[in-house]
């Protein structure tokens, strides 16, 4: 299977990604915290843009602290990315779901609890899901174009 992606397949990835999660995570938000449709469809686009923003930061300032300390991309460093993240995340999202809800900061970070709870198996099934239906694709786009040189 080919890694190589361009950034157009790059950009339809994180699209489908974030559109799907949007999809699932509005009518559950409007059936878990009681507001209404237009509060949480409003909140979880608000957090896909922040969480979309803070992830090509984070990796800028990752990539850029690896060049400068030189270290590894062991699995201790990949643990440390995650943390890291997720704490930033964490630290943009809470005030945020907290003002737009009119919560406290203490029920946005469980609500932020819950969410990354959401998110690990969400993003390990549609990633799994992505990358078995791209090797159809490009294995039927392979098959086609030996036909044509055929």
């Amino acid at each position: 299977m080919s890694l190589q992606k361009s950034a157009k397949e790059r950009f339809f990835h994180a699209l489908c990604f974030e559109v799907l999660a949007i999809a699932i995570c509005t009518p559950l938000g409007v059936w878990l915290l009681n507001q209404s449709l237009a509060q949480i469809g409003m909140l979880t686009v608000m957090i896909s843009l922040v969480a979309m923003g803070w992830n090509m930061l984070f990796n800028a300032l990752f990539d850029r602290a690896q060049l400068r300390m030189g270290f590894q991309r062991t699995m201790v460093a990949r643990a440390v990315h995650a943390v890291l993240f997720e704490i930033g995340l964490l630290l943009a999202i809470v005030p945020l779901a907290a003002w737009w809800l009119g919560i406290g900061l203490w029920e946005a970070f469980w609500l932020d609890i819950g969410i990354a709870l959401f998110f690990m198996p969400y993003t390990f099934v549609f990633n799994w899901s992505y990358d078995h239906i791209r090797a159809a694709v490009v294995a039927r786009r392979a098959g086609k174009k030996r036909l044509a040189d055929a």
